[in-house]
C-alpha cells in the first residue's frame, strides 16, 4: 500500500491510496498522523486501519502533482514536534565520495575520519537481532518547517555555498503514548545538503546539514525491500546533465536497518508522545562528487519503482533572515 496526503481546491486536507493514475480518498481522514495514532490505539497495522475506514472519491494523481497539492507523507500540525536527522556513510559505496572530500593534502595513506567509521559499520553494523551494532554518524537536520513538499523549490539562503542533492530513504515515525516509536512507512527524499562547507572542514558537516529537505510524494507502507536500484539526476534547461544509479535496502548498506533505528531512539528525549521523525538512512550517490555544481532553477529527479512517482524539486532561493549584530538585548 503506498498512501500519499494531499490538499483539495478548497485547502481541505485528505490522505488518499495510491491506485495506478488514481488516488482514492482515504474516507473521514485528514492526515497519516492521525491514522497511524489510531491504528496504534486499536492495536492494528497502518493499512488494516486504512482498509476499516473504507475509500472514498478519486483524484488524477498527476494532477495533484502538477498543481502542487501533494503534500509530505507525514507531517504534524505544529511542526516543532517534528524531528529530522540522518545518518551516512551506511551504504556499501558511500565513502569513497566522502573520503575525497576529507583528504588532507592529498595523502591518500592516512586513514580519514570517513574511513574509519565506515570501516566499523561494515565490521559491526549488522549485529544478530536484538543486539546493539556499532553506532553510525549521525546528524541533526531540523524540525518541520524546512521540509519542502513534492515538486516546490529548496529556499537556498545566501550564505549557502552549495545545493546539492542527496538521494535517501527515510524511515517516517511516530511515537505511541506509550513512548515507544511506531515505524509506519518508508519514503524516497532528498536530504539536500551543502557539500562545499562539509568538504572545508568535517567539523562542518553539522553546519552543511542545516537545509531544507524533501521526501515523498508517496508513503510505502510495511517492510522495505532488500535491494531497491533508482534513479537520480538533474536536468537543467529540460535538459539531463547528470545521471546515476540510486542503490539503497539493506543488501546494499553495512549498517541494518534495526542498528540504525536503534542508535536514533535510543535517547530518550526522541520519544515523546505524539511526536513525528523522519530519519533520512544515507546514500552513495552525489553528483557533487562528480563534479557537478547546481545552479538556480535545476532540477533534482529521484526515482525509486517501488515508490510510485518520483520525487521532484528544483534549486530555489531565500532571502536573508538575520545579519551580524542583530541580537537584540533586553
Amino acid at each position: 500500500m503506498r498512501l500519499v496526503q494531499f490538499e483539495l481546491r478548497n485547502g481541505e486536507r485528505r490522505v488518499g491510496v495510491v491506485e495506478g493514475s488514481q488516488v482514492r480518498e482515504v474516507l473521514s481522514a485528514h492526515s497519516v498522523r492521525e491514522l497511524a495514532l489510531a491504528a496504534i490505539e486499536a492495536g492494528v497495522g497502518l493499512a488494516q486501519q486504512v482498509q476499516s475506514l473504507g475509500l472514498g472519491d478519486s483524484h488524477t494523481y498527476a494532477e495533484l502533482l502538477a498543481d502542487l497539492k501533494i503534500l509530505p507523507p507525514l507531517d504534524h500540525p505544529d511542526p516543532a514536534h517534528m524531528l529530522i536527522s540522518g545518518t551516512g556513510l551506511t551504504h556499501l559505496g558511500s565513502a569513497s565520495a566522502r573520503d575525497k572530500m576529507h583528504q588532507q593534502g592529498g595523502d591518500d595513506s592516512a586513514l580519514t575520519d570517513t574511513m574509519r567509521i565506515f570501516k566499523w559499520g561494515v565490521e559491526g553494523g549488522k549485529p544478530a537481532a536484538g543486539q546493539a551494532g556499532v553506532q553510525p554518524e549521525w546528524f541533526y537536520k531540523g524540525d518541520g518547517s524546512i521540509v519542502v513538499r513534492p515538486g516546490a523549490a529548496f529556499p537556498v539562503p545566501p550564505f549557502a555555498e552549495d545545493a546539492g542533492e542527496e538521494p535517501e530513504i527515510g524511515g517516517l515515525y511516530v511515537i505511541g503514548h506509550d513512548r515507544k516509536p511506531y515505524r509506519v512507512g518508508f519514503a524516497v527524499g532528498n536530504e539536500f545538503s551543502d557539500h562545499v562547507m562539509e568538504r572545508k572542514n568535517y567539523l562542518y558537516l553539522a553546519h552543511s546539514k542545516l537545509r531544507s529537505c524533501s521526501y515523498g510524494p508517496e508513503l510505502r507502507v510495511g517492510e522495505l525491500p532488500q535491494h531497491l536500484a533508482g534513479t537520480s539526476r538533474i536536468l537543467r534547461n529540460g535538459e539531463v546533465i547528470w545521471q546515476n544509479e540510486f542503490l539503497s535496502g539493506e543488501a546494499n548498506m553495512c549498517h541494518s536497518l534495526e542498528n540504525l533505528e536503534y542508535h536514533h531512539f535510543k535517547y530518550s528525549q526522541f520519544l515523546k508522545p505524539g511526536d513525528v521523525h523522519i530519519h533520512f538512512f544515507g546514500t552513495a550517490t552525489l553528483s557533487f562528487a562528480d563534479g557537478i555544481r547546481t545552479q538556480p532553477g535545476d532540477v533534482f529527479e529521484i526515482s525509486q519503482a517501488e515508490f510510485g512517482a518520483p520525487l521532484v524539486n528544483r534549486v530555489g532561493s531565500a532571502n536573508a533572515v538575520f545579519a551580524p549584530g542583530d541580537v537584540i538585548t533586553l
